[in-house]
């Protein structure tokens, strides 16, 4: 068994195919089976509306955050130096709001006195919050170009570390990232977005 695993990992590097960043390495849990992230519509900060939907065909990297949360504050230079360095190689970073703030200024604020310019949208009732079952802040996703759901970090991340370039490089590079395949379902049971 060792010589045909080994026999596989030294065909892969023959043949070029980098190996991809160990989801458990990282903290990414993936989902049982791979299924369709919900579609939403929320208000950006700046007053323009965004779906979900409107990111099909490209990863998203969907991050749940407030202003009253220290980590989410903290991680956010890191979301806009992955921003800045992989938005014109196709990912997209998606910011919502967990604040209750209906006007977004505080949130608005908040994103000028940290320099955001990735879209930031506006969860002031917590409905997509819900659909996504997110119960501490930060929690992100991660959604393949096909809008399926690969993976869920929650706590804040070092979106700059060498572990997620890594993975942001392999997501970009191939459309999705490489994982062992999944294993199907059991009868019955149903797979929630974490």
């Amino acid at each position: 068994m060792r010589t045909q695993i080994a026999g596989l990992a030294l065909c892969f590097v023959m043949s070029g195919i980098q190996a991809a960043p160990d989801f458990d390495a990282l903290g990414i849990t993936p989902p049982k089976q791979r299924q369709a992230a919900p579609d939403f519509s929320l208000a950006t900060a700046d007053g323009r509306t965004l779906h979900l939907s409107d990111f099909r065909g490209k990863p998203v990297l969907l991050n749940f955050w407030a202003t009253f949360c220290a980590p989410c504050r903290e991680e956010m230079p890191a979301l806009q130096t992955l921003w800045e360095t992989h938005r014109h190689t196709g990912l997209i970073v998606l910011a919502v709001a967990a604040d209750r703030d209906k006007s977004g200024a505080t949130i608005t604020a908040f994103l000028e006195s940290a320099a955001v310019s990735f879209p930031v949208l506006l969860d002031s009732d917590g409905e997509v919050r819900r659909r996504y079952e997110v119960q501490a802040l930060p929690t992100s996703y991660l959604i393949g170009a096909d809008g399926r759901f690969l993976g869920r970090m929650v706590g804040p991340r070092d979106w700059d570390g060498e572990g997620y370039r890594e993975l942001f490089a392999s997501l970009l590079a191939t459309g999705e990232i490489r994982r062992p395949a999944e294993p199907a379902p059991a009868p019955g049971e149903q797979d929630l977005p974490h």
